[in-house]
């Protein structure tokens, strides 16, 4: 079965193009398409003459995407005076500001209810990353001095 024909964006994702820089392409007559209607139709064998080499065609439906999970946390912490607190969060802001992570930026944000004695951190971040940092968090809250 042969491969149904491009539309101009695919080609372009493929390419790594601008949409408009392969438009003038086909306009120019350096890529053969077939127009149809108002778009333009180009079949893998004159895309891989275009680049003298074939070209990978996109994996079904997620072509040029990448899988990425990323995790919403809440944890909640009672019983937590203020010096506790505030050993927790910055030890916890200074593991995130190392930059990227493997899995993608990871960002926390903490809320202290004073008046509850209650700690609440956000965890927002790739899978990985997340699981790390809620370990670390599990061991710390439990860990107290």
């Amino acid at each position: 079965m042969s491969q149904p024909p491009y539309s101009v964006e695919q080609v372009a994702n493929l390419l790594g193009l601008h949409v408009k820089t392969v438009r003038t392409y086909v306009r120019d007559g350096r890529l053969k398409a077939v127009r149809i209607g108002k778009q333009y139709r180009i079949a893998r064998e004159d895309l891989d003459a275009f680049t003298g080499h074939p070209v990978e065609p996109p994996a079904a439906e997620t072509a040029g995407r990448r899988r990425h999970l990323d995790v919403s946390s809440i944890v909640q912490i009672d019983a937590i005076g203020p010096e506790e607190m505030n050993r927790l969060s910055t030890m916890l802001m200074a593991l995130t500001a190392g930059g990227p992570h493997d899995d993608g930026r990871l960002r926390i944000e903490t809320i202290y209810d004073e008046e509850r004695a209650r700690m609440k951190i956000i965890v927002l971040g790739g899978l990985d990353s997340s699981v790390e940092l809620l370990t670390i968090i599990n061991k710390l809250a439990k860990d107290r001095p």
